[in-house]
């Protein structure tokens, strides 16, 4: 890594870290307490928090990069990040279900994309006071102490972090050979991952980009790797915004859990 190429998004980083934990004195002054709470589509709430924090990030970042696409899941999509080469793909609460009945096992997400891949990543879990960031050739960081995924390639026994809502049977063909552990938001799992809190981590579901930005780069940038169901890298900024499937964990380990996880999907059908 070459000297200049250090400091290619030092500006960014720090503007997105200082956007999460604004964000973050904002949700935790609503974590346990009195907020709004509506459905935007079937068992997909936001509340007040969600929308402040929102706010609160898009005011800061917006006002240091005006010229910068914009991602949010609290916000009306506009084709005008397509036509640029940088984008801003924000959650400002990943595990708003947990926020919601009190569980710590939520996260921040704030993600700069340039060319269609993450360059920095914030994630940040207020209650838990755990932030992670990282920047594209850098590392990652768990508060400002270098961390890596874990070593074990070996599907069996195996520690995987999964949905704490999305159905057990799914992940039966895991539950067989694997530890399994349910864990909120997947950003924060994917912090985890990252962190080698956890061997891996994966899911069935349709997810955005605003959900997994942030995590990818964290595991990358910590030595893993992170795929599609199909087992392809990840590009986001695109048009349709939805991809299916994730599995993350270190390379060897996660074309393991990939391959079950299109073994489990194909006994579905």
């Amino acid at each position: 890594m070459t000297a200049n190429a250090e400091y290619l998004f030092d500006r960014e980083l720090q503007v997105a870290e200082r956007a999460a934990k604004d964000a973050g004195s904002i949700i935790m002054s609503f974590f346990k307490g009195r907020f709004e709470v509506r459905e935007k589509s079937k068992n997909n709430p936001v509340t007040t928090a969600d929308l402040e924090a929102n706010r609160t990030i898009r005011e800061l970042i917006q006002g240091a990069f005006p010229n910068d696409g914009w991602l949010s899941e609290e916000d009306k999509d506009s084709d005008h990040r397509l036509g640029v080469r940088r984008a801003w793909v924000v959650d400002p609460i990943d595990g708003t279900k947990e926020f919601i009945e009190g569980v710590p096992q939520f996260a921040i997400s704030i993600g700069l994309v340039v060319d269609g891949q993450p360059r920095i990543a914030v994630v940040y879990n207020p209650a838990e006071k755990q932030l992670f960031k990282a920047a594209s050739g850098q590392g990652a960081y768990l508060n400002e102490q270098q961390i890596h995924v874990t070593g074990r390639d070996e599907v069996d026994g195996a520690l995987l972090l999964v949905s704490r809502s999305e159905p057990q049977r799914k992940f039966q063909i895991f539950t067989d050979q694997c530890k399994i552990q349910p864990v909120g938001s997947i950003a924060f799992r994917l912090a985890k991952i990252a962190g080698g809190d956890g061997d891996g981590t994966l899911t069935f579901r349709s997810i955005h980009d605003w959900d997994i930005c942030g995590g990818v780069l964290m595991v990358t940038e910590a030595g893993g790797e992170v795929v599609d169901g199909r087992g392809s890298p990840f590009v986001f900024n695109r048009q349709d915004t939805k991809h299916q499937g994730v599995i993350a964990g270190n390379t060897i380990l996660t074309r393991r859990l990939q391959h079950l996880w299109e073994k489990a999907m194909s006994q579905k059908q």
